[in-house]
């Protein structure tokens, strides 16, 4: 099968990775709303090494992406935070094949702030907040029953009175952040002549400030 992307040329691309970036992952979840296609657009694999060197990659939800990059939240005991607390220097990708589309950032992470971590976390579900409180994220498990023991358990903690702070949020439970210094959009063309464009670091601002990247093409 032949790519019928549009492409992603120079003369077209936004003056900062973040502009761009927020185009298309605006247009993804647009697109979204009316395709079961693209049921997750924001789902963003996160890269990750171990203490052995091992790499390891999984894929969650980019729950936060302004100016200073994507985020995501997870249990600070899982294995990508033990990871990222050794060696902070991660890959993300955000990959829409149906648009043709992907992006990928490389940087470090770092925590997100408490309070974007409250703000988002009262905004969840009841049942996903006692998720965090449920599940040992990474840790083995003797089966499924042991998980819907430990959520009964959670909600008899915590009952459901409609007030999002039923359930408070988990000291063990966070997030991480990636402070970017290269991010790639790549964009399918026809023949496999796939456009990549690249923003480098240069300088110390953040992902909207067009003086702290370079702009270079790479070959497909």
């Amino acid at each position: 099968m032949d790519y019928i992307g549009h492409g992603l040329d120079e003369s077209e691309l936004a003056p900062s990775p973040y502009l761009q970036a927020r185009a298309w992952i605006d247009e993804a979840i647009e697109r979204a709303k009316s395709s079961n296609v693209l049921a997750e657009p924001t789902a963003i694999s996160v890269a990750t090494v171990d203490a052995s060197g091992q790499p390891n990659v999984r894929t969650v939800l980019m729950r936060f992406f302004d100016e200073r990059g994507p985020g995501f939240v997870t249990n600070l005991e899982s294995a990508k935070s033990e990871e990222i607390r050794v060696n902070p220097r991660v890959a993300a990708a955000l990959t829409w094949p149906w648009l043709y589309r992907a992006i990928r950032f490389r940087g470090r992470a770092e925590p997100l702030d408490r309070e974007e971590v409250h703000a988002y976390f009262d905004h969840r579900p009841y049942g996903a907040r006692l998720s965090a409180w449920a599940s040992q994220q990474s840790r083995p498990a003797s089966g499924r029953a042991e998980l819907e023991r430990r959520w009964a358990e959670a909600q008899d903690r915590f009952p459901d009175t409609g007030d999002p702070e039923d359930v408070p949020v988990p000291d063990f439970w966070g997030g991480w952040r990636v402070r970017c210094d290269e991010v790639e959009f790549w964009a399918g063309r026809a023949n496999r002549l796939h456009d990549r464009i690249v923003f480098t670091r240069v300088g110390e601002g953040s992902l909207a400030d067009p003086d702290a990247w370079q702009v270079s093409r790479r070959q497909p």
